[in-house]
């Protein structure tokens, strides 16, 4: 199929941006790397009156140290964060994650505010955002405000953007030096959406006890998943098997999958679990530093 007809804007400025979207009072679209959105257009599931593009805001491509936080512009590219040193030293769960979107090319193109307002599900940044308790930064015609990731994913393909805001930035918090993280997705074929992923990075004290476990899934629910209860369950403990099973059982149980053309419910809630277990296995193994696995 082809997208609707459409009137195309090249915003000048992130001023500019917000005033064509208030503008048009909800009938306009932000066009960021397009990898999400013009599938969209193309099968008519989107149809705005106006595209804004974004794509000449070198403003808003920057990754930045700020403080104990990594803020990362809206328009830089995944395949940027994917690579830089700066983003593997501090939020190592983050480049992990990001080798797992599509392929290198989607990623070149694709942009993190983009993956972020898009709000699938499924996608690999909003749980990160969800696991590492990140904020997403959006600027309207009220000002800039700061969103928790917590309040941002209302639903699918749902967000907390009101209209006429821009998504301007993603904020994580610095992880501690020596945790080790670890993702597992289940998909059809590399570089689809999984469906079912599991993102997990912990942290080991002097005893090779977990001090802390941070786990989210995406894939099993309208929503990523943040998987407190499982987190509690592990921290202070030894990561024996029995421990491990029983936290992928409490990962399990926190998501609420429904049935669809790809797996049904129950399918989903079982992937979950032995991704999990998976997951936790490769972080807390003896020798493993900051692993992945695919």
């Amino acid at each position: 199929m082809k997208p609707t007809a459409f009137d195309y804007v090249r915003a000048t400025s992130l001023d500019h941006a917000v005033a064509v979207l208030a503008e048009h009072d909800g009938d306009a679209k932000v066009l960021a790397g397009g990898q999400s959105l013009v599938p969209l257009l193309a099968m008519r599931l989107a149809q705005p009156t106006v595209l804004v593009d974004l794509a000449g805001l070198d403003e808003l491509s920057y990754l930045r140290a700020d403080g104990a936080h990594l803020e990362i512009g809206a328009m830089t590219r995944a395949r940027t964060v994917e690579t830089a040193d700066l983003v593997a030293g501090r939020v190592p769960l983050l480049p992990a994650a990001l080798r797992h979107v599509g392929h290198v090319t989607i990623r070149n193109r694709g942009t993190i505010g983009g993956s972020a307002a898009h709000a699938d599900p499924a996608a690999e940044l909003p749980a990160v955002l969800r696991a590492l308790d990140g904020e997403l930064v959006a600027t309207g015609p009220g000002g800039r405000r700061t969103i928790a990731a917590a309040d941002f994913f209302r639903g699918f393909l749902d967000t907390a953007l009101e209209p006429g805001e821009v998504l301007t930035a993603v904020r994580l918090p610095a992880q501690p030096a020596g945790v080790r993280v670890a993702v597992q997705e289940f998909a059809r074929r590399h570089g689809d959406f999984a469906i079912v992923a599991v993102f997990a990075a912990v942290e080991l004290d002097d005893s090779a006890r977990i001090r802390s476990a941070r786990i989210a899934v995406a894939g099993a629910d309208q929503v990523p998943v943040r998987a407190a209860a499982a987190e509690e369950l592990l921290a202070g403990r030894p990561p024996t098997p029995d421990l491990l099973v029983a936290a992928a059982d409490a990962v399990a149980a926190a998501t609420r999958p429904t049935d669809d053309i790809h797996a049904p419910a129950d399918y989903r809630r079982r992937i979950a679990a032995v991704l999990t277990r998976r997951c936790l296995e490769q972080a807390t193994a003896a020798r493993a530093e900051r692993s992945t696995a695919a």
